[in-house]
C-alpha cells in the first residue's frame, strides 16, 4: 500500500467515526456520506472511494468500532452486497 492510499485510508475512517459521533447513539451512515465528507473535490469523484470506504469499514468492524447493518440487521461486511449503513457499536 502506498503512502498515498494509507492517507486516503485514514481520512475515510475520521471521516466515518466524526459523522457517527455527530449523531445519536444509535444512528447509521451510508458509506457514500464518508467518502463524500473525505473527498477534498466538488465534482463526482468521491464514488471513487466508495470501495476503500467499505475496506475501511471492515477494519473498522474488526476492531469492534462500527457494525454493518442492511436493513437494520447486523451483516459482515465482506459479504454483504447491496446497500449498507455503518453504525457505532
Amino acid at each position: 500500500m502506498t503512502d498515498s492510499e494509507r492517507e486516503t485510508e485514514r481520512r475515510l475512517e475520521r471521516a466515518i467515526l466524526d459523522l457517527l459521533d455527530r449523531r445519536g447513539p444509535t444512528a447509521t451512515i451510508c458509506p457514500s456520506d464518508a467518502a463524500r465528507a473525505a473527498y477534498a473535490g466538488d465534482d463526482d469523484g468521491w464514488r471513487l472511494l466508495m470501495e476503500p470506504v467499505r475496506r475501511v469499514t471492515g477494519q473498522l468492524v474488526e476492531a469492534g468500532e462500527v457494525e454493518v447493518t442492511q436493513g437494520g440487521h447486523p451483516v459482515d461486511p465482506a459479504t454483504a452486497r447491496g446497500p449498507i449503513r455503518i453504525r457505532r457499536l
